[in-house]
């Protein structure tokens, strides 16, 4: 049975052109918008286990951690107020997404749709950082998620189409490294807040969001907007191609703007991408890839111990702050990871690393699941001996989703998107993030509670099934131009009885992997 389709890995060579000072910064600045995200996954976990947060906003949670009242050790967080504070950033961030982002980033532009994404995230730290109730905090968080809904939409589809097909993979990846990097600033300053003995830390934390905020609004105030969305914007062809050469570094660029042109042109008959995208029936296999791909990241379980790390090595025994420094420890990890990943990106295919991460995260979910049901009853910890072991685990966990589902979830979407859909199709991927990482935060304490270590085996089970989705059903997009997706899903095994229309202006060769 054929299981995948492959494309030429020169087939991104025939544009020509180089890697110039030009475009590199333009992606480096972009992909700031990175940073905003994991900052927040850094803080959510990490201020909602700080002892002075709980005992202000959260004061039964307090009590239990305290010992004044008597529960189970899989149940001292569960709390839906807590979760509530975690996931209203993502219900936001889905209403943006769903109602806002796709329009605008669709008639405005890449770039205004980043800076007003920051600007709102922008707003969400300050209420944050100055919080007096529950209520303030959470209204903090869900401009922060109006912040995330812009950005997240905007910053993937500029990396995607400024980078040069060949190293597509590298470039787009810089958001998921600067995406480790905030996360790492921010788990290093919760370590460091949590010290501060008037109990104010937390209050650090939050507001420090600003500062990722800030430096993304002023880079993005000077990038240029994108080819492809300047020629969706009707803008003279003339500007377009010096613009375009400017970032390709040569003259010969006919035949890319003949594609980006005839791309728009596919799309302008009348109807909305969404409608387009919803609607056709050729275009079922993408919008899959927009709903699975990020759906299938959060069931793997990372959010919820990206947001619940701190809170989980407490479960296990570990104190305030060394949960917190061994969280440092584990996003440093995953900083190093995606730095392997980029190395290995445009060197191996997609779907072969989104394969071997998902193998190697299994194996961690099943043995993290084996040690909690073995070693940790309702009451008591676990024994000296197996402490370590959660902590170890999490951390080759963390390795394997990193150079693997963690930056292909961002960049797949984006290379199997034709223009006249493509910025629908990354709201959809955006808003699918949303809604199951919503399930993920909501859920994930209550479930903790009731499933106890089963929980890590339900996550082990989604990772089997994601495994066999890419395995059957993910197309390979390594090396082909964006514009020329069409050929791929054409001639992919299943999803080619779509009859997939999909652009595609040039002739490629292409194989099918048995």
């Amino acid at each position: 049975m054929a299981v995948g389709h492959a494309v030429d890995a020169g087939a991104g060579d025939e544009y020509g052109g180089r890697i110039t000072v030009f475009v590199a910064l333009s992606c480096a600045t972009a992909a700031m918008g990175g940073a905003i995200f994991g900052y927040d996954l850094g803080t959510s976990g990490g201020v909602s286990s700080m002892g002075s947060f709980l005992r202000e906003f959260f004061p039964d949670v307090y009590r239990r951690m305290q010992g004044d009242v008597h529960v189970s050790n899989y149940c001292k967080f569960d709390s839906q107020l807590l979760t509530l504070f975690t996931s209203s950033l993502y219900i936001a961030g889905l209403l943006t997404a769903l109602l806002l982002s796709s329009w605008f980033t669709a008639r405005r532009g890449r770039r205004p749709s980043m800076i007003v994404g920051s600007v709102a995230f922008l707003a969400g730290a300050a209420v944050s950082g100055g919080a007096v109730n529950v209520y303030m905090a959470i209204l903090g968080r869900a401009l922060l998620g109006v912040g995330l809904g812009f950005a997240n939409q905007a910053v993937l589809l500029y990396l995607s189409e400024m980078a040069p097909a060949r190293y597509r993979g590298a470039f787009s990846n810089g958001y998921q490294l600067t995406l480790c990097l905030g996360s790492l600033a921010a788990n290093a300053i919760n370590y460091g807040a949590d010290r501060i003995a008037s109990g104010w830390g937390w209050r650090l934390s939050l507001g420090l969001a600003a500062v990722p905020a800030v430096l993304f609004t002023l880079g993005a105030a000077f990038l240029p907007e994108t080819p492809n969305s300047l020629v969706q914007q009707g803008v003279d062809r003339g500007k377009v191609r010096a613009l375009l050469q400017k970032i390709r570094g040569t003259d010969a660029v006919d035949a890319e703007l003949a594609d980006i042109v005839a791309a728009s042109t596919a799309g302008a008959g009348g109807d909305s991408g969404l409608r387009l995208l919803l609607t056709q029936r050729q275009y079922r296999p993408q919008l899959a890839v927009a709903v699975l791909m990020p759906a299938f990241t959060q069931l793997n379980g990372i959010n919820a111990i990206g947001f619940y790390a701190p809170v989980l090595l407490r479960t296990v025994g570990m104190g305030e702050s060394l949960a917190l420094l061994s969280t440092v420890i584990t996003v440093a990890i995953y900083t190093a990871s995606t730095v392997v990943f980029m190395l290995a990106v445009d060197r191996f295919r997609r779907r072969t690393l989104l394969i071997a991460g998902s193998l190697q995260m299994l194996a961690s979910e099943v043995l993290i699941g084996a040690v909690m049901a073995a070693e940790l009853g309702d009451e008591g910890g676990i024994r000296r001996g197996w402490a370590a072991a959660p902590f170890v685990l999490i951390g080759v966990y963390v390795a394997g989703y990193s150079w693997s589902w963690g930056p292909m979830t961002w960049l797949v979407p984006t290379e199997v998107f034709p223009l006249e859909v493509r910025s629908a199709a990354q709201s959809v991927t955006v808003a699918s993030g949303f809604v199951f990482t919503i399930f993920v935060a909501q859920g994930f304490l209550a479930m903790l509670c009731r499933m106890k270590a089963g929980l890590f085996f339900f996550f082990a089970g989604w990772i089997v099934v994601m495994t066999g989705f890419v395995y059957w059903f993910l197309p390979e997009t390594k090396g082909m131009p964006i514009e020329q997706v069409g050929k791929v899903w054409r001639e992919h095994w299943c999803c080619g009885q779509f009859g997939n229309t999909a652009l595609d202006t040039r002739n490629h060769q292409a194989t099918v992997v048995f």
